[in-house]
């Protein structure tokens, strides 16, 4: 989804576009409020994690998932991932939850962020969360990460953590589609343990500043660094493209280790990359003397044929200071490292 402008506008008196959609949000706000105080929640028998976020379009959570993943890992703890499995044909209707493999399974099956987390841990894809908690529960896991979610009012939550791109924050602070929000801030940091702003010392300042309802939550701060892998970046004449959240962010990392971007090509979050638009890129690509290079969520949906044409950036999530996540894991029964 690419936001309108007024979306990125501070909180502060809405602008005209967002006073005229105003009844929409309102009515948008209704549902979901009706939604998640239906029925009772699942609960598996083990402790679940939510990372989610209140906004539409990227704020983190996927670097958020593979770094709990890792932290659960050095406590001993076999964590499983439960997530719906964005466009994925294998997550459609009702059928039961899948294991995700990623040798066998592709992008279209199970979505491009699964593919990527299964190289993690085990994930597991279903259109119901709670029979995919259930399904890793029965499979040994010791506790779920549950990948989105945040206003899924199926399974149980023991810990949720609102993940927030700080140099984004809550956008203008209305309702889609007045503004990015899937529901007010209030009502989803109620249900919050943790909000982890990701971003740099300044963006992070910022958002505080603007949204001090955060500070009534322990609040963590992360940035999202290039994965060291050998690669020497320095004057790579780069034809970036990336089909995720906010894809301004990728080719400002890009730059920021040395790439020269001659061109950067935005695609829609998740959106499949047909043999035509790859064709385009590639001949791009050798028009201008320059190498092709994404994400990995976006390598993910590249045809096997394809993908050694591309070069990847990786990048890692880096807390600030852990002790905030890891009291708030602490809290619900997940231990101090092992060892």
């Amino acid at each position: 989804m690419r936001a309108p402008r007024f979306w990125g506008d501070p909180p502060a008196r809405p602008g005209l576009a967002a006073r005229l959609l105003a009844p929409l949000a309102a009515l948008w706000t209704s549902v979901t409020r009706r939604r998640l105080a239906r029925g009772a929640a699942v609960r598996v028998g083990v402790p679940v994690i939510c990372v989610g976020n209140l906004t539409a379009g990227g704020a983190g959570k996927t670097p958020t998932v593979i770094a709990l993943l890792g932290r659960l890992a050095a406590r001993g703890i076999d964590a499983h991932v439960v997530t719906r499995g964005h466009g994925g044909s294998l997550a459609r209707g009702d059928r039961p939850p899948v294991r995700v493999d990623e040798r066998r399974h592709r992008a279209e099956e199970v979505g491009d962020e699964p593919l990527l987390l299964a190289a993690f841990g085990p994930v597991w894809v279903g259109r119901d969360r709670a029979a995919a908690a259930r399904a890793a529960a029965v499979a040994g896991a010791q506790a779920v990460v549950m990948d989105d979610g945040l206003q899924n009012p199926g399974l149980a939550k023991d810990l949720a953590i609102v993940v927030v791109d700080a140099g984004f924050g809550f956008g203008n602070g209305r309702v889609m589609p007045a503004g990015p929000l899937r529901e007010p801030v209030a009502d989803g940091l109620a249900r919050a343990g943790l909000v982890l702003a990701i971003g740099t010392p300044g963006e992070c300042a910022r958002f505080r500043a603007a949204w001090p309802a955060v500070a009534a939550l322990p609040v963590a701060e992360a940035r999202l660094a290039p994965l060291e892998t050998g690669m020497d970046w320095a004057g790579l004449r780069a034809l970036a493209f990336a089909g995720i959240g906010r894809p301004e962010k990728f080719f400002a990392t890009l730059r920021a280790v040395g790439a020269e971007v001659v061109a950067a090509r935005s695609f829609g979050d998740h959106e499949p990359f047909e043999p035509r638009v790859l064709a385009r890129l590639a001949a791009e690509a050798r028009g201008l003397g320059a190498q092709l290079v994404t994400t990995e969520k976006d390598a993910a949906r590249l045809p096997a044929a394809f993908r050694p044409r591309v070069l990847v950036l990786p990048v890692r999530l880096e807390l600030v200071d852990p002790a905030p996540l890891d009291a708030a894991l602490a809290a619900i029964g997940l231990g101090t490292p092992a060892g």
